[in-house]
């Protein structure tokens, strides 16, 4: 059910329930969770976010993929396209891509390479090349992955109380 996207150095594919302690362990780390809620997440918080990701995909035929290293099958994080029902004005009218990479995968080049192949399978599965996704103002690092990907900022709003950057694909 869930298409499985190579890399030069990724593979991205369906969650498996093997692989719940490396991402309960990605979430449960603040330097992941600091810009992303702002605060690590429980491990039944985590469950619950695990578990979404193969609904999304039974009833909606897309959703996130399990990032891993081809060579050594380490897990790197977690990435795809989303709709998450957000309720902010204004809403999004594209789909939304989002990535997470586990802090020991930070600085090889992973996040804008998991990005970029979700984008060409996206391109076709949903005829479109506009997505959407929100980053936080501080968030440096995910701001450059989403430049190199196309995305422009559009908005400043807030989500949960919290600053959002706004970011489009055209």
């Amino acid at each position: 059910m869930v298409p499985v996207i190579e890399t030069e150095r990724l593979r991205l594919r369906g969650h498996e329930l093997r692989d719940f302690d490396g991402s309960a362990a990605m979430w449960a780390d603040e330097r992941t969770t600091r810009f992303i809620g702002g605060k690590p997440s429980s491990r039944d918080d985590s469950w619950r976010r695990f578990m979404g990701f193969p609904g999304h995909w039974k009833l909606l035929a897309f959703g996130y993929w399990l990032i891993e290293e081809k060579a050594t099958g380490a897990y790197v994080g977690d990435g795809g396209f989303g709709d998450f029902l957000r309720g902010f004005p204004p809403p999004f009218d594209a789909p939304e891509q989002g990535w997470a990479i586990t802090p020991a995968m930070y600085g090889k080049g992973y996040a804008i390479e998991a990005v970029r192949g979700m984008l060409g399978w996206a391109e076709k599965h949903f005829d479109r090349t506009d997505f959407v996704c929100m980053i936080a103002p501080e968030n440096v690092s995910s701001h450059r992955v989403a430049e190199k990907a196309g995305y422009r900022e559009y908005e400043r709003t807030e989500y949960k109380g919290e600053p959002i950057v706004l970011l489009r694909r055209p």
